[in-house]
């Protein structure tokens, strides 16, 4: 991602500075800190945020639009699905091995390297549907490129081309759950609910 470019008044462009001290980033390390301590004294209540700017102003983050709406229905589906993803690839996996168990006779085991081009141009999406599949059993990503937003991915026991499009067709879906879970709000959200 390209940082944000700022025109001054004698017309040279430099990259913007971004906000560095943003409250929620504050609150989240200062409970960070005071989970790492494991304990609640007075004196690491008064550092934590202390610490916590300290550490946006050495390291200062671009501000992450995380505007959006849950939706529970969305997010239960979405959870559900995931749950029965990790079961059912456990199964899968467990199978495999057992199947190339040395008194076994040895089938040979084929994988595939599956790429994904997603729908969503959101990195947060992209972040999402990356997570998810690589901790479903079975699967690892190789990359992820957020310039064209394409997931590149590892899938172990894939004997035909029917089961690579069902493994893209399977993460195509997962990326579709996580939209429908957390609404984004943007110019592409608004215009799928005005098409709504």
């Amino acid at each position: 991602m390209s940082p944000q470019m700022r025109t001054g008044r004698d017309g040279t462009s430099r990259p913007r500075r971004y906000r560095a001290v943003q409250p929620g980033v504050v609150i989240w390390l200062s409970l960070v800190w005071l989970a790492l301590w494991g304990d609640i004294t007075p004196l690491l209540v008064v550092s934590a945020p202390l610490v916590a700017v300290a550490i946006c102003l050495v390291f200062p983050l671009p501000p992450l639009g995380m505007a959006g709406r849950l939706r529970p229905l969305g997010l239960l589906r979405l959870l559900g699905h995931f749950a029965l993803d990790v079961v059912r690839a456990s199964w899968q996996v467990a199978w495999v091995t057992l199947r190339q168990a040395p008194r076994h006779p040895r089938t040979p085991l084929r994988n595939a390297l599956v790429r994904v081009d997603l729908v969503s141009e959101s990195d947060l999406v992209l972040t999402g549907v990356t997570i998810m599949l690589s901790l479903v059993p079975g699967s690892v990503l190789v990359e992820a490129r957020r310039s064209t937003h394409t997931l590149y991915l590892h899938v172990i026991d894939v004997r035909d081309d029917a089961q690579v499009e069902r493994f893209r067709a399977n993460a195509l879906a997962q990326e579709q759950r996580i939209l429908a879970a957390f609404t984004p709000r943007g110019p592409a959200a608004a215009e799928k609910e005005v098409a709504a």
